[in-house]
């Protein structure tokens, strides 16, 4: 299935969505701490539901009403697993590992086509170091696990994705021992570090950090229930922002904020730099950008998810937009790299392609083509939005979106987009 796009406007007021990361985090901590606690404001997307079915087959009792869910009783450690199918989802699957090393019996762990292409091998030798019983073909879902790992020491590189060590964070507590944590390397997206912390706090769990991003301790502890509230998600308000750039007349973008930490939130000074006014009132954001942006380069180390929106704002910009240190891109639901060095030239963007990034210049002649987002919710989005400021374009794979915001045609029509199913 595919959508026409055509060159469209949008104006009005939209509500951001929540986030996908803190979903995740909240759901999984609520259900390894039970006792009625509840995550509320969720993001509920196909990710997130593929979360919320893990947990019920790691024997959680969980609850969903409307935007949040209550679990009643916790995971228990004790039971048998059926096969987890964890869909796209690689956060789900990621934590899910970590938490099947906690019970005793075997646990089969898989996911769809894309994320039997993800790399799972530095967690599971990071778990097979204290005890686990990992197996799997070339380090790639399924995966099957055998625990009851009891802790120790655990060192693990940092340079492919921050996913595993909040794996090995999450379930550290429930260890006999605890973990001693090291990382190597130079740690990638660390703010998604920063927030598995945070959210271990809010349930009662306290993380000691020897050495920022390199050396912690987690001591046997026990998760408490607690309330959680979820805040909008930076890596939507990014492609919502871009929208506006690019098409946005009089867009407002509503939602809570928060106080936690998102590396995503650089957008704002992203497109500050590129010359865009940027007013945030209290649950609101507008924006005011001028008619050509100025280009610059960008450090995406810490943000990954911010390279689609931010590369199709070259379309309007008066110097290149150079994208760097965002290596670990590749391993997303696709190589996004890859594809939008590809599919960016077919609307006029030239693209220069490197190992960690990209440099983006406008050709000055801009023209529809069909772009292939290849089943990547962020990738069809971000071209979807390209389309609407170009017209006559066709984007593949619209069902993509439901693995983190599952209305956004509707709502980008009900602004004024022009983005119609085929």
């Amino acid at each position: 299935m595919n959508c026409k796009v055509e060159k469209s406007k949008i104006k009005g007021i939209i509500d951001c969505p929540s986030n996908k990361s803190y979903t995740h985090r909240g759901i999984f901590l609520a259900s390894l701490a039970g006792n009625n606690s509840k995550v509320e404001n969720i993001l509920l997307s196909a990710d997130t539901k593929a979360t919320i079915e893990a947990c019920r087959k790691f024997g959680a009792n969980i609850e969903v009403n409307n935007s949040s869910v209550i679990v009643k009783k916790p995971i228990k450690t004790d039971i048998k697993v059926p096969e987890i199918d964890t869909g796209n989802s690689g956060t789900t699957i990621r934590i899910a590992i970590g938490v099947a090393s906690l019970f005793s019996e075997e646990i089969t762990l898989t996911g769809d086509d894309s994320i039997q292409k993800r790399p799972m091998k530095p967690l599971l030798d990071a778990l097979a170091s204290i005890g686990a019983k990992c197996s799997s073909i070339d380090g790639k879902p399924p995966v099957k696990i055998k625990g009851e790992i009891l802790g120790g020491n655990v060192t693990i590189p940092g340079n492919l994705s921050s996913q595993f060590i909040t794996s090995l964070l999450i379930c550290a507590p429930i260890t006999k021992n605890g973990i001693n944590l090291t990382i190597e390397g130079d740690l990638v997206s660390k703010p998604y570090l920063d927030a598995t912390i945070i959210t271990m706090r809010k349930f009662g769990v306290s993380v000691q950090t020897l050495i920022p991003y390199k050396k912690y301790n987690i001591s046997p502890q026990i998760y408490k229930n607690t309330t959680f509230n979820v805040p909008i998600d930076f890596s939507s308000l990014a492609l919502l922002l871009a929208f506006t750039v690019l098409n946005g007349e009089n867009v407002t973008i509503r939602g809570s904020m928060g106080n936690l930490p998102q590396g995503d939130e650089a957008f704002i000074d992203f497109l500050k730099q590129l010359g865009v006014t940027v007013t945030i009132n209290e649950n609101e954001i507008k924006i005011k950008s001028p008619e050509k942006l100025e280009g610059g380069i960008f450090d995406l180390k810490n943000s990954p998810d911010l390279l689609p929106p931010l590369a199709i704002l070259s379309l309007i910009s008066s110097k290149p937009i150079e994208i760097v240190n965002v290596k670990h891109a590749r391993l997303k639901e696709t190589d996004r790299i890859a594809i939008l060095a590809r599919e960016l030239p077919k609307i006029g963007i030239n693209v220069k392609e490197n190992e960690d990034g990209l440099i983006l210049e406008s050709s000055g002649s801009i023209m529809g083509a069909k772009l292939d987002s290849e089943n990547d919710h962020r990738l069809f989005m971000t071209f979807c939005i390209a389309g609407t400021y170009i017209g006559n374009c066709i984007v593949t794979d619209p069902k993509s979106v439901e693995v983190s915001y599952p209305n956004f045609i509707e709502e980008m029509n009900r602004l004024g987009a022009k983005i119609e199913m085929m």
